[in-house]
């Protein structure tokens, strides 16, 4: 072999080396350079929100939606209007025989056996942010007792509210009750915004918060309340909205003339029917949830009984529908309208309206009409009469 072919034998091992070398350096920045870009930052896990920069933080305006769930009513807004119900933990496992299994022998396990099985993924507190104002606590494990004194004082401010726990280790959320043996990790607090009493007042929030911070700078708790003057506009929104669409409505069956209606047959009618009568002397027709659909009562002062007297009489009974809170309302409307008519019947009596008129077919037509825009408004607005935030909102 010549000089020169060993020369470029040299020259040409020297070029394949720089190229690997090359290679194998760009490979490890680009590596470097993919770690630093998917690897993901840790923050707080009850902060995380609040820690972005305010400008990230885009304002939701008052927006009555219902909120997409899978539980029973499609619901659960109950709390977006959000209810974000965290799934439930399984079962555990069924006791197992000690000699049924060999046990694993810790040095053949691959290294993707001998990782740590990676905590339950958390949902957020089920809550409605429409009809709700929250209060979020960081426990780190705190234990149920430490909230008893401040979940007694939150029942005294005169709205609804609701303790919701994450208990550590678990995905689903749960009903605080300070008696159990429970430890938590994070605590949602939320105020009901509106129901039949008015809006909520800025006393009654501010009062909330401060029950909530005297708690846990006691206890060495993180405390982040939602934004105080946002939570009253949408207060004041849902009221509003509440007070135009809360009616009541009442069908009365008299007797014609100067007579009576037989109170026997009218109590006979309503046990036929299926209605309950409760301590409060009025039947009514409760749905499957145990719900009112509408009520009968006596006009008489002297509220129905057990058991009727034979030949006992009343000037006339009404029948009431709380529109908002009944579900699929126009078909139980009808269905009160022919009950109402019945009773007529059997009593020979007559159907007039509040204000002692009859009640035509005419008449009845424009009810539901009223009614089926009533309705249209309930659900443009995520309020679906009958509904669990209705029966929160109408309470």
């Amino acid at each position: 072999m010549s000089d020169l072919q060993i020369g470029l034998l040299i020259v040409g091992g020297a070029v394949v080396a720089a190229v690997l070398v090359f290679n194998w350096i760009q490979e490890r920045r680009f590596r470097k350079q993919a770690d630093a870009a998917f690897q993901m930052p840790v923050a707080d896990a009850l902060m995380q929100d609040d820690a972005r920069p305010r400008a990230m933080h885009e304002r939701v305006e008052p927006a009555l939606r219902e909120p997409v769930l899978g539980d029973d009513e499609t619901e659960t807004g109950e709390p977006h209007v959000r209810f974000d119900a965290g799934a439930s933990l399984a079962d555990g496992d069924a006791d197992v025989p000690v000699n049924a299994v060999p046990a694993p022998n810790p040095a053949a396990a691959t290294p993707s056996e001998r990782r740590p099985a990676s905590p339950p993924v958390a949902a957020p507190a089920p809550y409605d942010e429409l009809i709700e104002y929250r209060a979020r606590i960081g426990c780190d494990g705190v234990m149920a007792n430490v909230f008893a004194d401040a979940f007694n004082q939150t029942r005294t401010l005169g709205k609804a509210i609701r303790w919701l726990g994450l208990p550590v280790g678990a995905a689903a959320w749960e009903d605080v009750q300070p008696w159990r043996d429970a430890r938590y990790q994070q605590v949602a607090v939320t105020m009901q915004l509106a129901d039949r009493n008015g809006a909520v007042q800025e006393e009654q929030l501010a009062a909330l918060c401060d029950v909530l911070q005297a708690m846990a700078q006691a206890h060495g708790l993180r405390l982040a309340c939602d934004d105080m003057v946002d939570a009253l506009e949408r207060a004041q929104a849902i009221d509003r909205f509440c007070v135009d669409v809360d009616v009541l409505i009442g069908l009365n069956v008299v007797a014609r003339g100067e007579g009576a209606v037989n109170l026997t047959r009218i109590v006979r009618e309503a046990e036929s029917c299926g209605m309950v009568l409760g301590g409060d002397g009025v039947f009514q027709l409760l749905d499957s949830r145990g719900e009112p659909l509408y009520a009968l009562c006596n006009h008489d002062a002297e509220p129905f009984a057990v058991e009727a007297m034979e030949g006992q009489s009343s000037q006339g009974v009404t029948l009431q529908f709380d529109v908002p809170r009944v579900p699929d309302g126009l078909k139980v409307f009808d269905g009160m309208v022919a009950f109402g008519r019945k009773l007529a019947n059997e009593t020979g009596g007559i159907l007039v309206d509040d204000n002692l008129r009859p009640l035509t077919d005419t008449g009845i037509e424009k009810i539901r009409n009223q009614l089926m825009h009533i309705y249209e408004r309930m659900e443009a607005r995520g309020v679906p009469s009958g509904s669990r935030r209705s029966l929160r909102l109408f309470s």
